[in-house]
């Protein structure tokens, strides 16, 4: 698995467990809704600040983000 995958799967796990749709997700973090559905499918090569836009719509920070076990494989 990629870094792109890793990410994208790790956004989509976190959303899911939060009960968000990718809808809710896009208006909350102000990113288009087929951007995210690429991101969680690993299709996109995102930046800081798309980053940092989704991490504050899940409410975590870089650290509890990239600190899991998905980014440890």
């Amino acid at each position: 698995m990629n870094i792109k995958d890793k990410f994208g799967f790790e956004v989509k796990e976190r959303r899911q467990q939060k009960g968000y749709s990718i809808e809710y997700l896009a208006n909350i973090s102000n990113i288009d809704r087929t951007y995210i559905s690429d991101i969680e499918k690993g299709k996109r090569n995102v930046s800081i600040e798309i980053i940092e836009k989704i991490l504050a719509a899940l409410d975590t920070d870089f650290e509890d983000f990239f600190n899991t076990k998905t980014f440890k494989k």
